[in-house]
């Protein structure tokens, strides 16, 4: 399955590379508690935006990927408080998921912010025509 996402990322990152005349908005769909694929996700982002600089990139964290965005919990704090301070990037998590674990927003990675519900804003962003991708296995 990871030979296929791979496959999937290379035609999505060559596609993006022949039309960038226009630039794209792509939400990335992350809801894995593995490692693995959080640090997957955190490089597409950062490799994509550093790409394509007049692009602009949302990851949508929820479900049990929650503690991915807790600061003393996250395998990856550190590159997402880094890629949170470009204004091309943008980290959400699911308040929803946040208040059935009992999360506060001070407990938050600084530039994660919450939205209502995680689900909503990716169908909010495909309506507005961004592209979708999900992370995992």
């Amino acid at each position: 399955m990871k030979t296929y996402i791979n496959l999937v990322l290379a035609c999505l990152f060559a596609t993006i590379a022949l039309s960038q005349e226009k630039p794209v908005k792509i939400v990335f769909d992350v809801t894995s508690s593995n490692i693995g694929v959080q640090k997957s996700a955190i490089r597409h982002v950062q490799m994509m935006s550093k790409s394509y600089p007049d692009s602009k990139f949302e990851m949508v964290i929820y479900s049990k990927a929650y503690e991915m965005v807790i600061a003393d919990k996250s395998a990856v704090a550190k590159e997402m408080a880094a890629l949170a301070k470009n204004k091309n990037v943008d980290f959400v998590v699911c308040q929803a998921s946040l208040n059935r674990h009992k999360i506060e927003a001070s407990q938050l990675i600084k530039g994660v912010r919450a939205v209502p519900d995680g689900i909503l804003e990716i169908v909010e962003k495909q309506a507005q025509g961004w592209g979708y991708i999900k992370e995992g296995l």
